[in-house]
């Protein structure tokens, strides 16, 4: 006898083993043993998140200075030179002589405590991480690429700048790269002047301390002939020349 075609389904309903879905197997394995299917499901996205990090190139500013006095003085004592080091996009990178308030500091009590800022950015017309320099300090005058910049006075700096302020040449070339949430940032150390490599001509301009003492014409006289410096000032200058 032919059964009801309504009756031949159930018979097959009936005939089919009752399975788990998916999501209760998975439930089940991690309920029996969760150290080692929960490392198993989240290493390899861990794994695949760091490494994206890890291969995307950043954009790296080589920050090159020179000062007539280097190779007597321990200026860059506090830098870390030829080391590459990452910092944030979002935050500015500050250079002066306070160790506390910048992000970098050389150890000169002439350099302004917040001496210069470098800010990454953006734009919809390039791709490309961007900087600007601003001049933090109210007594040292600042040029770059010869063009001076007044006090809290920003300017967009292109792939090869010079910056100047007292005796210092800073000359910052930008490599280019694909991250956006950060940079790298390397010092280095020039024997001559850029200025001279790039044509600008020496310094114009005379170092003047935050006290407002102008320094004298005839050479810098020594560090302490300009009366005491201050307490942070005097630790940081001892600190360094033990260092050298």
């Amino acid at each position: 006898m032919i059964l009801p075609v309504t009756e031949n389904r159930k018979e097959v309903a009936w005939n089919l083993p009752s399975l788990p879905n998916f999501t209760d197997q998975v439930n089940l394995k991690v309920k029996d043993n969760p150290p080692s299917i929960a490392s198993a499901i989240i290493r390899p996205i861990m794994e695949v998140s760091q490494t994206v990090e890890t291969e995307e190139l950043m954009t790296c500013l080589q920050i090159q200075l020179y000062h007539p006095q280097q190779a007597s003085r321990a200026l860059y004592c506090m830098l870390p030179l030829d080391t590459r080091h990452k910092h944030q996009a979002e935050d500015p990178m500050r250079l002066g002589r306070d160790a506390q308030a910048c992000t970098f500091a050389l150890a000169d009590p002439r350099v302004s405590r917040k001496q210069l800022s470098l800010q990454a950015y953006r734009t919809s017309n390039s791709p490309d991480m961007i900087f600007s320099v601003q001049n933090l300090s109210q007594k040292v005058r600042m040029k770059v690429n010869g063009s001076e910049l007044g006090f809290l006075e920003r300017a967009e700096l292109p792939d090869k700048a010079l910056i100047r302020f007292g005796e210092y040449e800073m000359l910052i070339r930008r490599e280019n790269g694909e991250a956006k949430g950060s940079f790298e940032v390397e010092f280095g150390v020039l024997a001559v002047p850029p200025s001279r490599e790039m044509g600008m001509g020496v310094p114009s301009m005379m170092p003047v301390m935050d006290t407002g003492s102008d320094l004298s014409t005839n050479g810098i006289p020594p560090l302490m002939s300009h009366g005491p410096m201050e307490m942070d000032e005097t630790i940081m200058y001892q600190s360094c020349t033990a260092l050298s």
